[in-house]
Order: C-alpha cells, then structure tokens, then sequence
C-alpha cells in the first residue's frame, strides 16, 4: 500500500513541477514540492523525526554560499562591468552574438547560470533595441548558452552541486572531461542561431549603442573578486567545494559597508526551498522501493551504456526537469560499473536536455519573463524550434566525446 501512495503523491508532485502550478491553486514549484513533502509526511509515507536523513546539506550549503557570492558581485558592479565589456566589442552582429554567447558560458561556468540569465537579459534587450533588432535571437543565445556553459563546472547548476556532493569528484576531475562539451556546445549556439536568423546577422555594423552610466562599489568589487580568486583556486587545489564555498561567503559577511539585509534580499530563499522539499519527495521513492521497481521496468541496470543513460536523462530532465531527474538517477549511477563516467553524463544529458524546450530550464524561463516585461514575447515554439536543434546536436556530440574520454 505504502509503494502506490508514495507513487501517486510523488507523481501528482512531479506533474506540478513539470507544468508549474496546480488546478484552482496559486502555487508555484516551490510551494508544489513543499506541499507534496507535506503530503508525503501526513500519510506517514516518510517520517518527520526522518528529514535530516533526506536532505543533502552539503548542496544546500553550497548553493546558499553560490548565492551569497553572486549577491556580492551583483551589489559590487561586477556583471555591469562585464556588461560594458560586451557593449565596447559589439562591432558587427556577429561579433556580437559571439561574444555574448562566450561571455554567457564563462560566467555560467563560474557562477549559477539562473544569476547570469538574470543578470543579462535586460542587457541584451537594450543593446537589440537600441540596434534596432529584432532581439529574440540574442536572448535564446544567452539561455542556450548560460545552460550550456554551465555544464563545464560543479559550481555551474544545481544539478551539477547535487552531483558533485553526490559523487565526492574534484572540481578539476570534473571540469576537464566537460569543458570540452561546453566550448563545443558554445560554437553550436552560435552557428543554430545564425541559422534560424540569416538576415539578422548579415555583415555590418551594429550602428551606435548608447552606454548606461556605470555603478561600481570599487571596495566591494575588488573584495568580491580577490574571494573569488581564493575559492577558485581552493577549487583546483582540490578543497571540498561545499565547505570552500561557505569559507568564501563567511569572508564576504566580514563586512563595514554592506547591509546584511541587503545581501539576503538577493537570496533565492524559494529555490533553497524547492531544493529542501525536493530531496524529501525524491528520498520517499528510494525509501518505499518505488524509485527501484521503475528503474527495472526502464530496463536500467549496473549494464546500462552511455546512450541509453543520456535517452533516459533527456526524456526525463524534460518531464519533471533536471533537478528533479538527477536526484531519481542517483541511485542508478551508483550501480553502474563505472560511475565516475555516469556521474559525468548525467550532468552533461541533464544539463543540455534543459535547452530543448522553453520549460527545460529555469534559466530558460528566466529569460523569456524578463523579455515579456519589457513587451517581447518569446514564444514557446519561437524558443524550441532553436532549442530542439541546439539539444540533438550538443547531445550527440557530448556523448560521443564522453564515450570515447571517460566511459
């Protein structure tokens, strides 16, 4: 009996993450996961003196630390200031679709690609405008590209925190079969996108731009970056990124000049939530044997390759996100024979499965909110018709190459 209520419950959950609400409630996917851990625990499916066992404070400490860093630099200038960098070499459009999309990967790499996505959508809908162009091309490049980009790096997602705490791999270890991907994927954004809109990047100038005055708080900026610096090379050296990551904003808090209130005002508190409640829904699977019996039914097993894996990690990131999806993979690539290269696959399948649809990422929806308050509408199908060429072509060559580095 305990195996279909927990089915039921997880599967009403899962339907309201995917979709985004519920019928005849205002809820989003924060209060529909923290509803359904609520369910889980009123009809004893998962036992409240249980909880701490079924959250991964490890994550939940680094995206917190991820997001006490970002605040930071936000306050400080600091993606103004690489805003300004973008605007000065944006001599042609191609010239700056490319760099917008490098940028947008880099920073993604290094910081969560929700934050860059946030950051840059009122950016790119300025220099387009100002341009005289038509903008919607630039914004599926900058949320193909921050998804894309931040597959590179443990830091990069959630899903990629979720994995790297997970796994026990290094920062390094990790980075250097994925890098390859990202830059791969990277170049395929910019060749789709000039595809799909040949007459928005024919050669020429982009004509005058006009610069927006520039904010810098130059004592935090400089403190944000040295910090930055530390943690990035405690990363290489080999430190436990979670526990780097909260040294880091512990140091960003030793502060004179900057309001505690106004760094926690910049804390995503609903996705650490989300995060919390997440780990409770996905754990009640595990607990009750539910997460076991469909692993069979999909014919996953210790002999699993790596396309099926990627197959199965794509159709899943799309039915209930990539969130969701790695925490029910866990289990199975811990089975694997090898299961360094499917910890490495799931993030790099979960990663760029986000780019298929308008609803594959957070980031995704990131950008097309921004862009409708300031009246551009990006269309479901505008975005896919992109995204679904982006996610085949990225996917299949990141597989071949992970199959042939580390598989």
């Amino acid at each position: 009996m305990d195996f279909w209520i927990t089915l039921i419950i997880v599967t009403v959950t899962y339907i309201g993450i995917a979709v985004g609400r519920w019928p005849g409630l205002r809820a989003n996917r924060t209060t529909i996961t923290l509803m359904g851990a609520g369910l889980l625990i009123a009809t004893r499916q998962v036992a409240f003196s249980a909880l701490g066992g079924f959250l991964d404070l490890d994550t939940l400490i680094l995206l917190f630390s991820m997001m006490i860093l970002n605040a930071n630099l936000q306050m400080a200038g600091f993606f103004q200031l690489a805003g300004r960098g973008l605007l000065k070499t944006a001599r042609s459009p191609r010239i700056l679709l490319a760099v917008e999309i490098g940028l947008a990967g880099l920073l993604s790499a290094l910081f969560l690609n929700d934050t860059i996505c946030l950051m840059f959508t009122p950016l790119v809908v300025q220099i387009t405008q100002g341009a005289r162009r038509n903008p919607l091309p630039c914004l599926i490049a900058l949320a193909t590209a921050s998804n894309i980009g931040s597959a590179a790096t443990l830091t990069g997602n959630p899903q990629n925190m979720i994995i790297g705490t997970a796994s026990g791999i290094s920062y390094l270890d990790f980075a250097l079969p994925l890098l390859p991907v990202a830059v791969m994927g990277l170049a395929v954004v910019w060749g789709v996108v000039i595809l799909f809109y040949p007459g928005e990047f024919k050669r020429g100038a982009l004509g005058e731009l006009t610069e927006q005055p520039l904010e810098l708080n130059r004592p935090l900026l400089i403190k944000s970056l040295v910090v930055t610096g530390g943690l990035l090379t405690a990363f290489l050296l080999g430190a436990p990124v979670a526990e780097a990551s909260f040294l880091a904003a512990c140091a960003l808090l030793f502060t004179r000049r900057v309001s505690p209130e106004h760094v926690f005002y910049e804390i995503n508190w609903g996705l650490l939530a989300f995060f919390a409640a997440m780990f409770v829904v996905t754990g009640s699977l595990e607990a009750n044997g539910v997460a076991e019996e469909l692993f069979r039914l999909a014919g996953l097993s210790p002999d699993t390759g790596i396309w099926q894996f990627s197959l199965t990690t794509l159709v899943l990131s799309n039915l209930v996100s990539n969130v969701p999806a790695v925490l029910l993979l866990k289990p199975v690539v811990m089975q694997l024979h090898s299961p360094t290269a499917g910890w490495l696959t799931l993030a790099a399948a979960s990663t760029l499965a986000g780019n298929l649809t308008l609803l594959g990422s957070v980031a995704n929806l990131i950008v097309a909110e921004i862009a409708g308050s300031a009246r551009i509408h990006l269309g479901f199908w505008e975005y896919t018709r992109v995204g679904l060429l982006v996610t085949i072509v990225t996917l299949a060559a990141g597989i071949m190459w992970l199959q042939f580095a580390v598989w």
